[in-house]
């Protein structure tokens, strides 16, 4: 019977992003990523090279997934508001990302990012899909395209981030629905939007 390469990769990279994102770089194991997988580790080693370069593929293929799964574009940013809960959807569907994105800024030395210049590129094309539309009248000239879509990241990761934080000040135990509907409300009071919500 044939080794099936692309679903052990596959699985392997699943793996990865659960290790990756539940111990950061550091704390991650190549034999518990294999372990996981059902896979020997040196299959890691044939397929990846070593853990640093499995670790760049991990948040390599996740940016590219929310990239792809998320686009933003002058259309799409005239309902702010919606693409808040977009996000805020992703994020609880897959809370890996903002943890591998975490662990990144945590071993961030002041050099470039994995993929700086690619990724640069695709926050400039939100950032201009912003302008566009504050210049087309849809949206609040108030902050600066680049201000108002960092405003939109934070806001929709910061429930990711620090839950503790949000339960402390919005009492209680989380309550998904009611929490996108505020941050709906929030991004659209920022962009000076209406909408339902």
């Amino acid at each position: 019977m044939a080794w099936d390469t692309a679903r052990t990769r596959q699985a392997l990279l699943d793996a990865a992003v659960d290790e990756f994102a539940e111990h950061g770089f550091d704390g991650a194991r190549i034999e518990r990523i294999g372990t996981r997988a059902g896979v020997n580790k040196e299959r890691i080693y044939q397929y990846f090279g070593n853990k640093q370069r499995l670790f760049g593929q991990v948040l390599e293929t996740e940016l590219e997934r929310i990239a792809t799964t998320i686009p933003l574009t002058a259309e799409q940013a005239e309902d702010l508001g919606h693409y808040a809960g977009l996000l805020y959807d992703y994020h609880r569907a897959r809370p890996q990302f903002i943890r591998l994105l975490h662990w990144e800024g945590l071993q961030d030395r002041g050099g470039p990012a994995l993929k700086e210049p690619e990724r640069t590129a695709t926050y400039g094309s939100r950032v201009a899909a912003l302008a566009r539309t504050q210049r087309d009248g849809a949206l609040d000239t108030g902050l600066r395209p680049e201000e108002l879509f960092y405003a939109v990241l934070a806001l929709a990761a910061w429930w990711f981030t620090v839950p503790q934080a949000v339960r402390m000040i919005f009492g209680g135990p989380s309550d998904p629905e009611a929490e996108r509907a505020s941050l709906i409300r929030l991004v659209r009071r920022l962009a000076r939007q209406g909408g339902p919500e």
